[in-house]
């Protein structure tokens, strides 16, 4: 049996930008080793996997290594493969029913906008290794659910981190983010995303990680509505806006390869 496969890069404008991820549109469940199998061997930061339903589409994600709760990126692939591929009505709201809950996306012109929880940090001490590891003096630590996010003085702090990643691994949680204020220009803040425990030494462009960062900005600057820059090697635009106990991400998409899981 034969599994379509498409590329998506997500955030991204143009190919070989924002963050690829691999999105399969399944016809019959599959087992979770089957699952984990085609993430390890896409080898990208996120591989989706969706199944219709009634009401929408189940939607789990997986990195090389583990499945994981929530993911921006692949939830924005995978609403541009639903529409470009012809599963669902351009019009229509794509539904997901996911670890995270129900996850909605829709489309506004040429950019996909998601429906996502908003995750604000809290402050903390940072463990063990974490500074050490990105060599960095905060202005301020945080934590939720998932991650840490670290505050820097600038964009050049952000920008030019070289982190430890042996020592990053050792770090107990998903991910860190670091992240400043943006040094004037079109955004409002600039951060990276670091998730060596996840098998993912630097993702590209992280969506979930907007869900901190959006409710963290919102108090330091007294706004709802950003635009934000994810400045890998690849690098990422994110429109931001908070509301209330939900984070809207903007985003666009690009597919850059269609194939087939053969034997699969």
């Amino acid at each position: 049996m034969s599994q379509m496969i498409v590329q998506v890069d997500a955030f991204a404008a143009q190919p070989f930008g924002g963050n690829p991820a691999a999105v399969c549109v399944l016809a019959a469940p599959r087992e979770d080793r089957w699952m984990q199998n085609v993430a390890r061997e896409m080898n990208l930061s996120e591989t989706a996997f969706l199944l219709p339903q009634a009401d929408g589409f189940g939607l789990r994600w997986f990195t090389p290594t583990t499945e994981v709760d929530l993911c921006g990126h692949a939830t924005l692939a995978s609403a541009h493969a639903l529409w470009e591929g012809g599963y669902l009505a351009a019009d229509h709201v794509a539904r997901f029913h996911t670890r995270s809950g129900l996850l909605t996306a829709t489309r506004a012109d040429d950019w996909i906008e998601l429906d996502f929880p908003a995750l604000p940090p809290r402050a903390t001490e940072p463990p063990a290794g974490l500074l050490e590891a990105l060599g960095v003096v905060p202005e301020y630590v945080g934590i939720n659910a998932f991650d840490y996010v670290v505050v820097v003085t600038n964009e050049a702090a952000v920008r030019s981190l070289q982190p430890n990643f042996s020592l990053l691994r050792t770090v107990p949680a998903r991910g860190v983010m670091v992240t400043s204020r943006a040094d004037g220009g079109e955004y409002d803040f600039v951060s990276r995303y670091f998730a060596p425990a996840y098998g993912i030494d630097e993702d590209p462009v992280t969506g979930s990680a907007h869900c901190c960062l959006g409710p963290l900005w919102q108090d330091r600057l007294g706004k709802d509505a950003f635009l934000a820059y994810q400045a890998s090697a690849r690098g990422g635009v994110l429109r931001v806006r908070v509301a209330g106990d939900r984070v809207v991400l903007g985003g666009q998409a690009v597919t850059v390869l269609r194939g087939e899981l053969v034997g699969a």
